[in-house]
This record gives C-alpha cells, structure tokens and sequence, in this order.
C-alpha cells in the first residue's frame, strides 16, 4: 500500500490519505469586503473532487489591516462566516477533511492606511513604512486571531493553521531580521517568540482541533533564522498543543533562494526528528514518486502541493496510477479513470 494514500489521523480528524493543497491567495474577493465569491466555491470543491485528503483554505486575515491585498479573504467580521461555511461544506460533501490559514501580513500588507509591524522597517523600497505596533496592538492583534478560531469553528473547519510563514507578521517576530524591539516581544529568542505563544495559547482557549502552524524554516540571509534555530521555537509549540508544523521557507527579506523539487524537504525532516513532531513538507513537489519517497524515507508526515494543483486539480489520480494505487472517484468521473 501507498504511504501517500494511506489514512492520516491527527487528534480525531482522520485524512483519507497524505495529499494536501497548501493555502494558496486566490486574490478574489472582489468587493474588497473579505467575502467569499464563487470563485473561491469552484476552486476549493474541484480539489476536493480530484481527492485532495486536506484542503487549507488561503492566508485569510484576523484583521483588515493585515490583508496582504485587498482582495484576500478576511474573517475578522461575523459577516464572513455564511461563505465560508458554504465553502467548507463544499469541499467535505466532496470527502475532503477542511482546514484554513489564519493570517495578519505584518509590513507586507497593502492595503489603503496604516500598516503594523514588529519594528517600523519596510520589508523593500516597494512596500510602505510600516507603524511599530504598541503593546495593545500585540494584545489586538492576539485577541483578533482567538476571535477568527471561533468564526472557523463556527463555519465547520476540521484544523487551523497559523501563517507564521513568509515574512507575515508572526514571522516578523520570529527573525531577528525583522524585530528590532528592545522590550518583552524582542531581543532573545524566548523573547520573540513570545506574540506566537500567546496567540496559540488564545486560539487554544476556543479550539480544541488539529491545530498547525506554518513555519519558513530558512531565512537565507546572515543573521536570520535556520531550522537548526527554529527546533527550539518548534518544541515550545509542541508543549501548546501545536499538531503539526507545515514547514516552507523565505521571505522574511529580500534573499535569493536555490529552488528546485525537493528543496525545502530537508527543513522538514530535520524537525520532524530534532522536535519529534509531524512536519508537513512543501515546494516544488510534482510527482507521486517523489511524495512518496519522501513518506517512505520519514522526512514528513504530509506531504502538501501548490502550484502543482493550481495546473492540475486532479493530481491525486495520476499519483494514484503512478504508485499503482487504485483510489474511489465520483460516478460521474469513473470512466475518465478506467484504463
């Protein structure tokens, strides 16, 4: 039997197999409101269809501030919750397990007035100056991702994930590239960390799921963050009741990265085993045979797509006939498969 189609259970939510959609901006929120459109009800349903096992819904922001456009989904409003609820029901009548990305963009948003940070450092000279946040925006902003973990339960979510990732605002506290405090939230690691132990610790209160926290291992840059630097941070999450870590890597700051398939595997196997916690693997893999190599070799426990599925919703049925693996599709599908 495939490991990559093999269940996967965390706390109660069992995964029909290892393939997951990694969050991915759709940029459709037309209306600039936050709100689901029908864009985002194709695009999610049609995964689930081709056997995606989890879907992480985009990077959807606690706050309107922290919209890295305008047109990204939010879920700081009660408002949100009718359209997501629809997209969630979607994709589970489709047999797919449902998650979503709970985002702020930090200094990378850019939406009309200000915008917060860590320290008033732009990320480049493309992007605005952003306002260094006082301790009762911290206490907001932590405030705001609890109220967002309720609205995701509200709307039937199976596992939330928190964007610590790719330079957004929790990541920006993390590197010392990008937090330059000289009070709590800065300075040593401990320090640092200390906005994301408190936002896990706020969802936690309200949320009793699979809980994930999406990590960039690597800032490629002097003086930033490693994996080997971010066991330590990866074991405190461990301790709060974090599941998993989805671990991709970058854009903290400006840096040139080497990508090529398989890249960040290496990252997500050095935590899997140095904080003895599930680690999801991400970037540039494209083939079943390579998903499950890296099952099979114990560098991950879940293996996520992105660009991958954005050029072909149905993957999951090629990877199937690549492993020699017989997986269930939808009647109306089933000719499109017997070969």
């Amino acid at each position: 039997m495939s490991m990559l189609f093999s269940p996967y259970t965390i706390r109660d939510v069992k995964l029909k197999n290892r393939i997951v959609m990694a969050p991915m901006c759709m940029y459709s929120s037309y209306n600039e409101d936050g709100k689901v459109e029908d864009w985002h009800k194709v695009h999610y349903a049609t995964r689930a269809v081709g056997q995606v096992g989890l879907i992480i819904v985009e990077a959807t922001a606690v706050l309107p501030e922290g919209r890295i456009s305008s047109q990204d989904l939010g879920i700081w409003s009660d408002d949100h919750v009718e359209g997501l609820s629809e997209v969630v029901r979607l994709m589970k009548k489709n047999d797919a397990k449902t998650a979503i990305q709970l985002a702020h963009a930090g200094r990378k948003a850019t939406v009309e007035g200000n915008i917060y940070a860590p320290s008033a450092i732009p990320f480049n000279d493309q992007y605005k100056t952003p306002v260094e946040m006082t301790l009762d925006d911290i206490k907001k902003t932590v405030e705001a991702f609890k109220n967002a973990a309720v609205r995701a339960k509200n709307a039937g979510f199976d596992i939330l994930e928190l964007h610590a990732a790719h330079g957004y605002l929790i990541n920006e506290f993390l590197s010392p590239l990008s937090n330059k405090r000289t009070d709590e939230y800065g300075g040593p690691a401990e320090n640092r960390y200390r906005i994301l132990r408190e936002i896990i610790d706020a969802v936690r209160s309200v949320w009793n799921g699979p809980l994930f926290v999406r990590i960039s291992a690597e800032d490629y840059a002097d003086g930033g963050m490693t994996p080997s630097l971010y066991v330590e941070m990866v074991r405190w999450m461990k301790t709060q009741g974090v599941d998993l870590i989805d671990v991709s890597s970058g854009a903290v700051v400006p840096a040139k990265i080497d990508a090529f398939p398989g890249y960040q595997v290496p990252f997500a196997e050095l935590i899997r085993h140095e904080a003895a916690i599930p680690t999801g693997a991400v970037g540039l893999i494209t083939t079943g045979i390579q998903a499950e190599e890296i099952l099979k070799n114990g560098r991950a426990d879940l293996v996520l797509l992105a660009r991958e599925l954005l050029r072909h919703p149905y993957w999951p049925y090629d990877a199937a006939k690549e492993l020699g693996v017989s997986i269930d599709s939808p009647k109306q599908y089933d000719r499109g498969w017997t070969f």
